[in-house]
């Protein structure tokens, strides 16, 4: 595999990966309450607590699924 190769898919990575924190960023100014939805589990006790946001993973899974399949389609062209 070629160097420039590497190099253009750690570029579009990294630009994927701004694009997506700025989505989180405007996302929580907005109101989306992201890592809050309904299904997410936490439970409070009085020394410790336990915060697993699954709902919030499930959603960010099936986002980053087709963020990923759309640009495998682009490229592929």
């Amino acid at each position: 595999m070629d160097i420039s190769v590497i190099a253009k898919w750690l570029i579009i990575f990294g630009i994927a990966l701004a694009v997506i924190g700025c989505a989180l960023l405007f996302a929580g100014k907005i109101g989306i309450p992201f890592g809050k939805l309904p299904g997410d589990i936490q439970i409070q006790r009085e020394k410790w607590g336990l915060f697993f946001p699954i709902v919030s993973c499930i959603v960010l899974s099936i986002v980053l699924t087709i963020i990923v399949n759309l640009l495998f389609w682009l490229f592929k062209k």
